[in-house]
């Protein structure tokens, strides 16, 4: 069959537009279900395509939708473990499933993943920010009917959040920094806090992040310029577990600082090339300086947490635009001293 969606697509630099596309659903598909998407999250690599045509090398080669960070309801499936009308968090990830990272249980580190509003390949990866989509089953994640979109709408970048803090290994009593509290920052902040975190303390730039990092679990906040670090310098650190989620060269060198002797360094913020940083730091206190990439099961786990509540993410929702608006709320998006995040609306 084929319908007709409306779609959230850019075409270049600063060149949005909302477009009709035809697409096509085989009724008799095993394997694929028909979702109408009801909500969407704004994210940075959103807003990076948007503002510069890009991220990194990828570059817009031809329209494409946007969006990762998207729920939905069922429209048609021939999946027994869905149903018409159920509502479902929609993982963005199609790994291969046949390179050694899928076989070893290491999906997001998929040789040829294919991931929601990605211009990594040409023709490009739509996203979901479309009125309907055709998705593999396994990407539809069930939840109660009474969760609320706007909360739900949250468990691809919540999702992100706890596969980092899994980095960290047990955080149980844990004493925590969390450098950079934007909207993936402050998610840092509630996983770490569910996971039995003792401590959270933050920095910003922004007391308005600030605030926010408060209102969703942590226990203490300084100002990145303005307050004094020097007492957890001492002794070679007082944190056991620092989260770098600014990507600024900084903030590497004050986690560094303040991570205790053989504790652990999670970056999370993804910056350019660090210009230079000690290094002696790294060796002398044995930090262990892990990355940490998207997510594995952790979706399921954002997709319960927050259906069951054990994270309210609410504080950090800005607006929430029709997504006929695309352009109106992605430049909302883009005002970091006011906006944490926008959702669309397509309902």
């Amino acid at each position: 069959m084929e319908i007709e969606t409306l779609s959230c697509v850019v075409k270049g630099k600063l060149d949005l537009d909302v477009i009709t596309q035809q697409i096509e659903y085989d009724e008799n598909s095993p394997s694929q279900t028909l979702v109408q998407i009801t909500r969407g999250g704004i994210c940075g690599s959103d807003l990076s395509y948007y503002q510069h045509g890009k991220i990194g090398n990828f570059e817009i080669k031809h329209p494409m939708i946007l969006g990762h960070e998207v729920i939905g309801k069922v429209v048609k499936t021939n999946d027994p473990t869905l149903y018409v009308g159920q509502k479902v968090a929609i993982n963005p990830s199609k790994p291969c499933l046949k390179c050694k990272y899928c076989l070893s249980g290491e999906t997001n580190q998929c040789e040829t993943m294919r991931f929601f509003g990605s211009a990594m390949y040409n023709p490009h990866v739509d996203g979901g920010f479309t009125q309907y989509k055709v998705v593999d089953n396994a990407q539809c994640v069930d939840y109660p009917q009474e969760a609320p979109d706007e909360v739900m709408a949250f468990a691809e970048p919540l999702a992100v959040t706890i596969h980092a803090a899994k980095q960290a290994g047990d955080l149980t009593g844990k004493k925590v920094f969390v450098s950079g509290v934007g909207p993936i920052g402050c998610l840092v902040v509630a996983a770490v806090k569910t996971l039995g975190a003792s401590e959270i303390v933050c920095a910003d730039m922004s007391q308005r992040c600030l605030d926010l990092a408060t209102a969703i679990g942590a226990t203490k906040t300084l100002h990145a310029a303005n307050d004094d670090f020097s007492s957890y310098a001492e002794h070679k650190g007082y944190f056991d577990v620092s989260f770098e989620a600014s990507g600024h060269p900084s903030s590497i060198e004050r986690c560094l600082a303040i991570t205790k002797a053989r504790g652990t360094l999670v970056q999370v913020g993804m910056g350019g090339v660090v210009p230079e940083f000690n290094m002696m730091t790294l060796i002398a206190k044995e930090i262990s300086w892990k990355g940490t990439f998207r997510f594995v099961e952790e979706f399921n786990t954002s997709v319960e947490w927050l259906s069951s509540g054990k994270v309210n993410p609410l504080p950090l929702l800005s607006k929430v635009v029709p997504f006929q608006a695309f352009e109106d709320a992605i430049k909302l998006a883009g005002n970091k001293n006011e906006i944490a995040k926008v959702q669309l609306s397509f309902e």
